[in-house]
C-alpha cells in the first residue's frame, strides 16, 4: 500500500512539477525519501579522499542505521591501520572507539570523518525540515534535472552548517547542496547524481563532497580537496539489536 501511494505521488509530481507542493512540503518529502523509520539500513561505504599533490586515500566502512531510535554504527574495515575503529551514535551522543587503546571518546557530529571532507553528520538520516527554515526558493536547471532551489537557515546551533542551499529534483530527491558559514562564505559543495530505489525508499549510489576553501595550487590552478562516497550492498534487512552497542564495537574484530 505504501509503495502504491509513493508511486502515485511520484507520477503526480513528475506530471505537475515541483510546484504542486509548497517549499516546506517539498523539504519534508526530500527528508522522508532517504529516511528509514520502519526498517533498519546497512551498507558498505567506500570513501575516497583526494588531496591535490598527495596520494589518494581509501577507507571502507560498514554502516548500520536504525532511524527509529536515532542511532547508527560505523565500523572501519580498511585500511588495515584503522581496522576496528568505530562510531556509535545514540540520540545526540556520538562515540568514537579506538581498538588500540580500547577506549571510547565522545566526539561531535560536526567533526570530520576519518580526516576526510565528509562530516559525521553525513551518515545519519536527513533532518533538513526539522533543523532549518526556508528563507527563499527558485526554479533552476541542474544538468539534466529540473530543480527547486531552496535557501535554508539553521533553527539550532547543533547542525554542521548554519546556512545551506539545496537543489531538489522533480522526483523529490536532493541532487546538490552548498554549505555556508553564518557570514555567507561557501564552505563545501556536494553532489548526489544517482540513487538506488529499493521498494519505496531511496539510497544514494554516490556522493561527492568538494571542500571550497581547502586544496592546493597545481600547475598554476587551484584544485579543491574532494571526498567521494560510493555506497555498495544497500540492505533493509533487520539488524540485530546487539549491533547498536559499545559491546559490538569492542568485540567485532576480536
Amino acid at each position: 500500500m505504501k509503495k502504491s501511494i509513493l508511486s502515485i505521488f511520484l507520477v503526480y509530481l513528475c506530471s505537475y512539477g515541483l510546484w504542486a507542493l509548497t517549499d516546506q512540503e517539498l523539504l519534508r518529502q526530500a527528508d522522508s525519501l532517504v529516511s528509514y523509520y520502519n526498517m533498519d539500513f546497512s551498507a558498505e561505504y567506500t570513501i575516497v579522499q583526494d588531496r591535490p599533490g598527495q596520494s589518494r586515500s581509501t577507507t571502507v566502512a560498514g554502516i548500520f542505521r536504525r532511524d527509529s531510535r536515532e542511532t547508527y554504527v560505523i565500523v572501519i574495515l580498511q585500511p588495515a591501520i584503522s581496522r576496528g575503529q568505530g562510531y556509535l551514535k545514540q540520540d545526540k551522543t556520538l562515540w568514537f572507539y579506538d581498538p588500540e587503546s580500547r577506549r571510547f571518546n565522545s566526539t561531535n557530529s560536526t567533526e570530520r570523518f576519518q580526516n576526510t571532507n565528509a562530516r559525521n553528520s553525513d551518515f545519519t538520516r536527513s533532518t533538513l525540515a526539522e533543523d532549518y527554515r526556508i528563507t527563499g526558493g527558485e526554479d533552476a536547471a541542474l544538468g539534466r534535472f529540473r530543480c527547486r532551489v531552496l535557501n535554508l537557515e539553521a533553527l539550532t546551533n547543533e547542525v554542521t552548517y548554519p546556512k545551506m542551499k539545496i537543489w531538489i529534483s522533480e522526483d523529490g530527491l536532493v541532487r546538490k547542496t552548498e554549505d555556508y558559514s553564518l557570514s555567507g562564505q561557501l564552505l563545501r559543495s556536494s553532489a548526489i547524481p544517482d540513487y538506488y530505489q529499493i521498494g519505496n525508499r531511496f539510497v544514494p549510489k554516490r556522493m561527492l563532497f568538494v571542500e571550497e576553501l581547502k586544496g592546493a595550487v597545481i600547475d598554476g590552478k587551484f584544485v579543491n580537496e574532494k571526498t567521494q562516497f560510493t555506497i555498495n550492498k544497500p540492505s533493509f534487512e533487520a539488524v540485530a539489536d546487539s549491533v547498536f552497542s559499545k559491546t559490538f564495537l569492542e568485540t567485532v574484530n576480536r
